[in-house]
């Protein structure tokens, strides 16, 4: 490498040319390889300026006719596509500044995607040199971008104060390159900083955490960004106050410890600890999916001892409804499917694989084992219910993209096609992930054409995966790491489990905790869940360590790392925000409220009114008082299910579930049905309350802990017994009250 001498006479005509044009290099310094090298310099401004991006020339069909790879993922396809297309039309060796690809990015030609570059720019300057010496294309044995180094890699930055990114990069030869200039930013989140096209940070919000994504060449990187909260009704010696006061409370908790630093550092101050009443409501609907009934509220707010709260959550672990709403919540993430097939064919299928799951978890089956026993499974889908996983999860691209999904919280797919433009995953990796599946046989188990039934899965004799690109035969092998050394006589699949269960696994331990964390806090500390890369960093990678050392020491627990997820302070917290953690949104400084999932939101409606739902079958229905989370598959035609976003399961991804709020929502409480059946029961909670002779005070008090987990507040009740008082049809009066009460957010959500 060397750097560019503008009296260089192999470049000479270059300054010529700017002085002619009345133009000055800009102050960069500029580096050239000598020639300039494709793959170096010249895919890097591609990127740079977005111009292979999938909204430009990068996508599957391209621009014009122009198409570049996708994210400079294939340097030999983007020279093509330069050089040798179009007859050579967009490049001019005789005359580089006619090149139609500089006149169209500098806004000389007309240009869909507008002026890129300015011609006394440093992207404009490589360019030209490159047309000048030739276009030399890639070459693939040729010195390459081997290491990317920027800095700072964390900062704290107050209020106003902006930061320069430095990115330096390293090459195969030993020589480096300052490429802050051509380096491409990007934010994870708006509000909080802005980083302009030179890498300049400056601070725009009053407070949080946010990472700026550094990318040059096929490599990425992150800057992470604390901006500290300025409060001024809470000084930081009375901040500093509760932190000691916090410190002291947390010795030896890790997990506490975690969370203080990071708040800390924030100058954040976390809410205040929620009453009884909201606690046992959460973390009964969190661990059971349950409603804790009127009585338990009341035993539990008069318990006064000091561990009241850590022996609820041992209480609600040992239930059986926690291993059912945990299986449900697995069936999701593991595809037990149902729909597109006869019902009466598949449910004993599905049915077997959901009682199974929900016996590992009621055994505590250890995670490692569970998972294991999932990913090795042999024999017939009728007998061994972990094959059944293989029923839906059935070609190379599911076996890869599910497992890394669900058990390594990696989103690989885009390493099918290319180089995974935002992670080191290449198409080797992909596919060499998929080789451990490549001897999955199945034979039998189809009742009727491509329908499984019962198959039987094994292991055959051969398979084998190539490159898609190169040809080469790929071995089964992990992600990240070296080939596995197997003989023809080894299971690939055993291989991959026991280096995936590894307890010093980087993914394994540290998924498994981080999807824990999401299920109880409504985010992951990485987030989403299952989208693990280095340009998605952890919003507080101490804790998250925490959680997954924890973990993997208590042999993998489930229950000892649900344990210390509900025993945290964090989860203890209030979810109303005080005057400087309102807009916090990954420090988990206070409760983060969401809305019961489908299947809870149903069943807290039926155990509230007393009215069981009656589900259908195929053939018949479920025996009477089945609940929502009891449901082996999601080939049940519930509507209120559909509505309020159940998950079809074609996806390893909790994403499919859908929370937000819709129209339909809101007609589904009010015009459903079922909902209306429910209500004008002649059975159930509104009857009870009709025919009880007792006073509308001590009603209302009981419907409020029915349905709220807390008593009514002084205004409530007095609303509440003069709308009664109002009302002749005691039923009509009762069923109204309950009704409206059903349809408001703190009935619907967790908080």
């Amino acid at each position: 490498m060397t750097s560019y001498q503008p009296n260089s006479p192999k470049h000479i005509w270059l300054a010529a040319l700017l002085v002619a044009c009345c133009q000055t290099v800009s102050a960069e310094d500029v580096t050239l390889t000598s020639p300039v090298s494709f793959t170096n310099d010249v895919m890097p401004i591609l990127t740079k300026y977005s111009c292979d991006y999938g909204g430009c020339h990068g996508k599957a069909t391209g621009q014009n006719g122009f198409r570049l790879s996708l994210f400079g993922t294939d340097a030999s396809e983007s020279y093509r596509a330069i050089v040798i297309e179009a007859k050579g039309r967009r490049v001019f060796p005789g005359s580089p500044e006619n090149s139609l690809l500089l006149k169209k990015a500098t806004g000389q030609t007309a240009h869909g995607g507008g002026k890129r570059f300015d011609m006394n720019s440093s992207a404009f300057l490589v360019l030209s040199a490159w047309i000048q010496d030739g276009m030399p294309g890639p070459d693939k044995n040729g010195v390459h971008l081997a290491e990317l180094d920027w800095s700072p890699k964390q900062i704290t930055l107050e209020a106003g104060a902006s930061r320069a990114i430095s990115v330096i990069a390293k090459y195969s030869d030993g020589t480096t390159r300052d490429v802050s200039h051509m380096a491409l930013y990007e934010l994870n989140e708006d509000g909080i900083v802005t980083v302009d096209s030179t890498g300049q940070i400056k601070v725009v919000g009053d407070g949080g955490l946010a990472a700026v994504i550094v990318k040059y060449g096929q490599l990425a990187g992150t800057v992470q960004i604390t901006v500290p909260y300025a409060d001024e009704a809470a000084p930081s010696s009375e901040l500093e106050s509760r932190f000691k006061q916090l410190d002291a409370e947390f010795a030896g908790n890790t997990i506490n410890q975690a969370l203080l630093r990071q708040w800390r550092q924030l100058q954040i101050q976390p809410s205040e600890v929620c009453d009884d009443e909201t606690f046992i409501r959460r973390v009964s609907l969190d661990i059971s999916g349950t409603l804790p009934t009127a009585e338990q509220v009341t035993a539990f707010v008069n318990d006064t001892t000091s561990d009241k709260r850590a022996r609820l959550i041992d209480r609600l672990l040992d239930t059986p409804e926690y291993a059912s709403y945990f299986a449900q919540k697995w069936a999701d993430i593991l595809q037990n499917r149902g729909k597109g097939y006869s019902t009466s064919k598949q449910r004993p299928g599905t049915a077997l694989f959901a009682n199974w799951i929900r016996d590992s978890l009621l055994q505590n089956k250890p995670y490692d084992q569970f998972v294991t026993e999932i990913l090795t499974a042999t024999g017939s889908q009728a007998v061994n219910p972990p094959t059944v996983w293989y029923r839906s999860v059935r070609t190379p691209s599911n076996y890869v993209e599910s497992v890394a999904q669900a058990f390594l919280g990696v989103r690989i797919q885009c390493a099918q096609c290319h180089h995974h433009p935002a992670d080191r995953w290449s198409q080797a990796d992909y596919f060499g992930f998929a080789a451990n599946f490549a001897r999955v046989g199945r034979k039998t188990g189809f009742a009727d054409a491509e329908v499984p039934t019962a198959e039987v899965i094994y292991v055959k004799d051969e398979g084998d995966v190539f490159h898609p690109r190169t040809g080469e035969l790929l071995k089964p092998k992990p992600l990240g790491d070296d080939a596995f050394n197997l003989s023809v006589f080894d299971d690939p699949r055993i291989a991959l489990s026991r280096w995936m269960t590894q307890p010093d696994n980087p993914y394994f331990a540290s998924t498994m905790a981080n999807r824990m964390w999401s299920h109880f806090f409504s985010r992951g500390i990485i987030h989403p869940v299952d989208d693990r890369r280095s340009t998605n960093p952890p919003s507080n990678p101490e804790l998250l360590d925490a959680l997954a050392e924890s973990f993997a020491d208590s042999g993998f627990d489930i229950k000892h790392l649900i344990r210390t997820i509900c025993n945290s302070h964090a989860y203890q917290l209030d979810s109303t925000p005080n005057q400087n953690n309102a807009t916090d949104n990954k420090s988990f400084a206070r409760f983060y409220p969401r809305r019961m999932a489908a299947e809870i939101l149903l069943d807290a409606i039926s155990q509230s009114l007393e009215v069981p739902t009656v589900f259908p079958g195929g053939p018949g229905q479920f025996p009477g008082g089945t609940r929502a989370i009891e449901l082996p598959d999601e080939n049940v035609a519930i509507a209120f299910l559909d509505v309020f976003g159940r998950p079809a399961r074609f996806k390893a991804c909790e994403c499919e579930r859908i929370d937000s709020p819709t129209l339909a929502q809101g007609l589904e409480l009010v015009n459903s049905q079922q909902i209306q059946d429910k209500l004008a029961a002649e059975t159930g909670f509104i009857q009870r309350l009709a025919d009880n002779n007792v006073s509308h005070a001590i009603n209302v008090n009981l419907v409020f802990l029915t349905l709220m987990g807390r008593l009514p507040i002084d205004a409530e009740k007095q609303v509440a017994i003069e709308y009664l008082d109002t009302v002749e049809d005691r039923a009509e009066a009762y069923r109204n009250l309950v009704w409206s009460l059903l349809a408001t957010n703190e009935f619907m959500f967790i908080r």
